[in-house]
């Protein structure tokens, strides 16, 4: 081939830096992703207030990157104020399950798991055994919860747009509530399953819809109406809810 007609060959993207910022009082770990289809310098606060990402164009200098957290500093702190302080699962507390509030009572002497059971004051998640694997057990018990509720979801969904799901996997996520990828895997944040029972149902249309349109255009969003007649309210519940349901703690 004339060398004229050579195709340069691609710069390789530089792996993402993970450092430390101090906003607000909190040390949060942050990423500096490059992007080769970036245009400018984009910042995003992960779900739950847990963490930051600035995508950058490729060969920045990073000398930018400093100017442009110093411009957005107290955009930071205003958005951060909002955002709950981490809450740890323990015995005392309440979560949600399916959008109702269950208290966490721990009972060690008895074995088992969890239990939902209807306690004096309303409904309990009763969890069994060592207390130090509390946190785990109620983790688990989410997860369970996500296949059962999920799966016939899935299944119901794929069968009006046409399209069959290749794996349906279940995922901790911080930065989104599921995914759908170009050959058809789904992954949902089994975290849904303290959001009540229509936004459930409006995330997995949400992901079935992707499998047909894998975009957010207006043919999307009409398949995802046509899945979910409640999404607007549904995606609006999640919008402002969903941060505090990612900042609970089941380390």
């Amino acid at each position: 081939m004339p060398f004229g007609f050579l195709k340069p060959k691609p710069r390789p993207v530089a792996p993402a830096e993970l450092r430390v910022h101090d906003v607000a009082g909190r040390q949060l770990p942050l990423r500096i992703v490059e992007n080769d289809r970036a245009r400018r310098l984009t910042l995003r606060i992960d779900a739950g207030g847990q963490g930051l990402r600035i995508t950058v164009p490729p060969g920045l200098a990073r000398g930018e990157v400093e100017r442009f957290l110093t411009r957005h500093q107290g955009w930071l702190e205003q958005k951060l104020a909002k955002v709950p302080e981490k809450p740890q699962v323990r015995p005392g507390i309440k979560i949600p399950v399916r959008g109702v509030t269950h208290l966490i009572v721990h009972e060690p002497a008895t074995r088992g798991t969890v239990e939902i059971r209807q306690g004096f004051d309303g409904p309990e998640l009763a969890v069994f055994g060592d207390r130090r694997h509390l946190s785990r057990r109620l983790a688990d018990f989410l997860k369970r919860e996500a296949k059962k509720e999920i799966e016939p979801l899935v299944e119901k969904h794929t069968a009006v747009v046409g399209r069959k799901a290749k794996t349906i996997r279940f995922k901790d996520t911080s930065s989104r509530w599921g995914s759908c990828t170009a050959d058809g895997n789904l992954s949902f944040s089994w975290r849904i399953m303290m959001a009540p029972k229509p936004v459930i149902n409006y995330l997995v249309a949400h992901e079935v819809a992707h499998l047909k349109e894998m975009n957010h255009g207006p043919k999307f969003w009409k398949l995802c109406e046509e899945l979910c007649p409640d999404t607007e309210r549904c995606k609006a519940w999640l919008k402002k809810n969903g941060s505090a349901l990612q900042a609970i703690g089941f380390e």
